[in-house]
C-alpha cells in the first residue's frame, strides 16, 4: 500500500471510532509509531480537525463530516458475502437491520460496482447443515445486544438442557458469540449467582427490563479466555489414514482440532478436548482406520467401550 493510500484509510478508519490509539494504527499497517505520526501530521496539515492526547488517542472533532466513502469492488463483495453469512446465520430482526444497512451502501456505489453486486448476487450461498438450528425463528439478537448498550437486566424463560426444567432468570448480560452452529449469551445470573452460558436457542422468550445494573463485569474476550484457562482440557493425538481424513472435516472442529501434519500416508491431528468420553465415542466411528498416539486413558477408555459392544451384541456369535 502507497502513502497516499495508506492515510486515506487512515482517515477511514479515524471516522469508525470515537477514540484510535496510534499502535491499533501501527498494528493495522504494519508501520512505526514514528510513521503513525508523521502521516497523522498530514492530515493535520490536510485541514481535518484532529485532537490528539497523549496516551489516550486521536479523534475527529465533534461536528465535523466527510463526503460518503466510497468502496472498492473487493470491499462491495465483501459485504455481499457477509450478507449471506446474516441471512442463515442470526435471526430475523439482525437480518432486517443488515438488509436495510446494505441498501444504504449500495446508494453510494458506483455504477459499475452496483453491477457487480447484481452479478454476483445468486454465485455466493451460505447452506446449512442438518445439525444447525433455525436462528431464524427467533429475534433474541437484537434484544440481547439493545440490553448490553444500555446495560439493563434481562428477564428471559430458560430451557435448561441438563436438568430438563423452564426456569425464570434475571440476568446482567456482557455479551454474545456463534460457536458449532449456535448463538450463545454470556450473562451473570442472578438466580445462580455466578456467570453462565445460555444458548439462545433454548431461551423461549426474553424481555429487557427497566433494571438498569451497575456492576462492572469482563468483557466477553476475557471471560472466554480465562474460562479456557480454568478448564480442565486433555490433550489428544492421533494417526488418521489419509484416506478418511477428508471425512472428518467437518467434524473435527467440535472435537477441538488444533493442528495437522502428514506423516507418510497418515495425517497426525492434534485436539484439546474438555471430554475424553465424548472423544472416545466419537473416535470409534472411524477408529478402524486410526491409530491413538496420546493419551493413554483415551486408549484405555476406547478399549471398554469396545469391549462392552462386542458383549452387548456379539456374544452369541461362533466362529
Amino acid at each position: 500500500m502507497n502513502r497516499i493510500d495508506r492515510i486515506s484509510a487512515i482517515l477511514i478508519q479515524l471516522q469508525s471510532r470515537r477514540i484510535v490509539k496510534a499502535a491499533d494504527i501501527a498494528e493495522r499497517f504494519n508501520i512505526s509509531l514514528r510513521t503513525v505520526y508523521r502521516d497523522v501530521k498530514t492530515l493535520e496539515e490536510a485541514g481535518i480537525p484532529l485532537i490528539g492526547e497523549a496516551g489516550v488517542g486521536y479523534s475527529i472533532m465533534d461536528g465535523y463530516r466527510l463526503p460518503p466513502v466510497m468502496f472498492t469492488k473487493e470491499e462491495a463483495t465483501a459485504f455481499l458475502t457477509a450478507e449471506k453469512f446474516v441471512e442463515k446465520l442470526t435471526d430475523t430482526s439482525t437480518m432486517a437491520h443488515y438488509k436495510s444497512a446494505m441498501y444504504k451502501v449500495r446508494a453510494i456505489l458506483k455504477t459499475t460496482e452496483k453491477d457487480l453486486l447484481e452479478g454476483m448476487d445468486n454465485r455466493i450461498e451460505v447452506l446449512k447443515t442438518m445439525n444447525m438450528p433455525e436462528t431464524a425463528n427467533n429475534d433474541h439478537i437484537q434484544t440481547i445486544l439493545h440490553s448490553i448498550s444500555q446495560k439493563k437486566v434481562l428477564a428471559l424463560n430458560y430451557f435448561a438442557q441438563h436438568s430438563q426444567e423452564h426456569t425464570k432468570r434475571y440476568v446482567e448480560p456482557i455479551g454474545i458469540f456463534f460457536m458449532s452452529g449456535y448463538w450463545h449469551l454470556i450473562a451473570y445470573c442472578r438466580l445462580r449467582n455466578a456467570y453462565r452460558d445460555f444458548r439462545t436457542d433454548r431461551i423461549k422468550n426474553l424481555t429487557v427490563t427497566e433494571e438498569h445494573f451497575t456492576e462492572e463485569h469482563p468483557s466477553l474476550k476475557d471471560y472466554i479466555t480465562q474460562t479456557i484457562k480454568d478448564r480442565e482440557v486433555d490433550a489428544v493425538v492421533i494417526l488418521v489414514d489419509k484416506s478418511i481424513h477428508s471425512h472428518l472435516e467437518n467434524q473435527k472442529y467440535y472435537s477441538g482440532f488444533i493442528s495437522e501434519k502428514q506423516i507418510g500416508d497418515n495425517v497426525e491431528m492434534t485436539f484439546l478436548t474438555n471430554s475424553l468420553e465424548g472423544f472416545a465415542r466419537w473416535y470409534m466411528m472411524y477408529g478402524e482406520k486410526a491409530e491413538i498416539i496420546t493419551p493413554d486413558s483415551l486408549k484405555d477408555r476406547v478399549k471398554e467401550l469396545a469391549e462392552k459392544l462386542l458383549q452387548r451384541n456379539f456374544t452369541d456369535i461362533t466362529y
